[in-house]
């Protein structure tokens, strides 16, 4: 067997509500704009156009409740969310045997230098510095299929220092998770181990050192936040 040049890195893994077993993650992808406020918010067009996607990176996942401020922005904004696991996957995957490759689901913050994506958009340049920064995905516990269910609607709120800033429901989602599941695998080949960002509601909005987020889904509990 040939010898590694250097330490592989450590695999990224996630908690399972009530036991001991971790997820491993594989890939992180977000779906964008995908609440018809919050594309109005961002200043697109609320009809049903195609999704579009980008992607986070597997260490950006953080479950320790502590998002640390990052480096070359003054403009940092919290985007509540689901995230969606899968246990299988495949290529061009049918929107009615989506939901058979989800493993479970968790609280997730999409994170976002807003100034640097801002910026990015002017000149048509790629979102990642903006995204895919480290610690920029805070995420709770995953709650499993099998204790939860596939959740289609509910209340999802999020305040900051008990302010509320962002309210919606799951059923605005303007696509829904079969959907994600299906487009993407129309793109990529989906495997064991992926995540999948939903999008947010409206109400996003910056974050200072010393605040506290809370962040709440309807039949996935509550997760608090801290940026340090």
């Amino acid at each position: 067997m040939a010898s590694l040049v250097i330490e592989p890195p450590a695999a990224v893994t996630l908690p399972v509500a009530g036991t001991e077993a971790r997820f491993p993650v594989r890939r992180v992808y977000c779906i964008g704009r995908n609440y018809a406020a919050h594309t109005v918010e961002m200043g697109g067009d609320p009809n049903r156009e195609p999704p579009f996607f980008f992607q986070k990176n597997p260490d950006n996942l953080d479950p320790s409740g502590r998002f640390p401020y990052p480096p070359a922005s003054s403009d940092v904004h919290h985007e509540a969310e689901i995230a969606v696991f899968l246990k299988s996957g495949g290529s061009d995957i049918p929107v009615d045997k989506a939901l058979e490759h989800v493993f479970g689901y968790a609280l997730c913050l999409d994170m976002t230098r807003r100034d640097l994506q801002a910026e990015a958009k002017r000149l048509q340049r790629p979102w990642e510095v903006s995204k895919a920064f480290e610690h920029s995905a805070p995420v709770g516990p995953i709650h499993p299929v099998a204790e939860v269910g596939h959740p289609t609607s509910g209340r999802i709120a999020l305040t900051v220092n008990g302010t509320p800033r962002q309210e919606g429901d799951l059923n605005q989602m303007i696509w829904k998770v079969p959907e994600m599941i299906a487009c993407l695998s129309r793109y990529f080949e989906l495997a064991p181990g992926d995540v999948i960002l939903s999008g947010t509601p409206a109400g996003v909005g910056a974050v200072e050192r010393g605040d506290v987020m809370d962040i709440s889904v309807e039949g996935l509990g509550s997760m608090t936040v801290k940026v340090v």
